[in-house]
């Protein structure tokens, strides 16, 4: 690091979830475990999808993009978590640390608006059954997608290049587990309000929009069930969207308490719990939940199971 009246840093420490050594290694195993069912439930997902033509639609098309995200998110933050439990000191060096961060919020926003791009398909399948594939085409979908990628993107882009601007000095111990944007401020030597706003204001817009787009598409679509007259059409209808409600539940719940905590209020230890969920949890229960209350997937392993025995 260089004094006076530029300095900058070079390397980050990560502090961890836990700074005591001798109690490291049940987290490591319990991180590495989640980590391989997140990383074998997303490719199993992701493979089932393109191997099984019944599910060529929207839905799991969609489904398959989100097992994507998920699988390049964990992969962002478990593995450098992993060292923090084996090292003494977990080192990242500052272009690392900003190349996981520009990732992370990447990734993140993708996952945001993908579950909101999900509840709309939902309303039109149930809502305006006979126009879905008018609605849903091929052209449609694989746009609502690109857009999705682009503004995660975009989003990155503006975070992290302003992150790059601010310089850090003295302090280089970054109270977390991952480059993230709330600890990398508490350490900021230049001014960061524009940062906060930044934060603020994307934070808003990636949890508020996708959100209101989530409650009102189901709004919709309760409105619609409602109006079925058989009990089973009320239930197959339900049962189509129960897993989508579980994983937005998780998801926007600990993203939101993490960034729209007034920063008065904010607590670091309650941040890495809760961010402990959106970036390993969610990851690892988003497959399993789409695949164990999900006929039509459960029906497509089995019919590969079936195809892979008579070989």
């Amino acid at each position: 690091m260089a004094a006076a009246n530029h300095c900058t840093v070079t390397e980050f420490f990560f502090a961890g979830l836990s700074e005591k050594q001798e109690v490291q290694l049940p987290p490591f195993l319990l991180f590495v475990a989640i980590y391989l069912i997140t990383v074998a439930g997303n490719l199993g997902m992701i493979a089932l999808i393109g191997f099984s033509s019944h599910l060529h639609t929207p839905m799991y098309y969609f489904l398959s993009s989100l097992s994507f995200i998920d699988l390049c998110q964990s992969t962002v933050i478990i593995p450098k978590m992993l060292v923090s439990f084996l090292t003494e000191k977990n080192i990242i060096s500052y272009p690392g640390c900003m190349t996981q961060l520009y990732f992370f919020i990447s990734f993140g926003t993708a996952e945001c608006y993908t579950l909101a791009v999900m509840a709309y398909d939902r309303y039109v399948a149930i809502c305006n059954p006979l126009l879905y594939n008018v609605t849903m085409s091929y052209e449609i979908y694989c746009s609502l997608i690109l857009v999705v990628y682009i503004f995660a993107v975009f989003c990155a882009s503006i975070n992290t290049g302003f992150m790059i601007r601010i310089q850090f000095c003295r302090l280089d111990v970054i109270n977390h587990y991952f480059c993230d944007l709330l600890p990398l401020l508490k350490l900021a030597y230049s001014n960061t309000y524009i940062n906060e706003i930044l934060i603020l204001f994307f934070g808003t817009v990636n949890i508020c929009v996708p959100m209101l787009t989530v409650i009102t598409s189901y709004i919709f679509i309760i409105v619609s069930i409602l109006r079925i007259q058989s009990s089973e059409g009320k239930f197959k209808a339900f049962s189509t969207c129960s897993s989508h409600i579980s994983a937005v539940a998780i998801l926007y719940g600990s993203t939101a308490f993490t960034y729209l905590q007034p920063k008065s209020v904010s607590l670091v230890d309650q941040g890495e719990v809760s961010s402990v969920f959106y970036t390993t949890i969610v990851p690892m229960l988003n497959p399993l939940i789409y695949s164990l209350r999900n006929k039509d997937v459960s029906i497509a392993l089995k019919r590969i199971i079936e195809r892979k025995n008579f070989m």
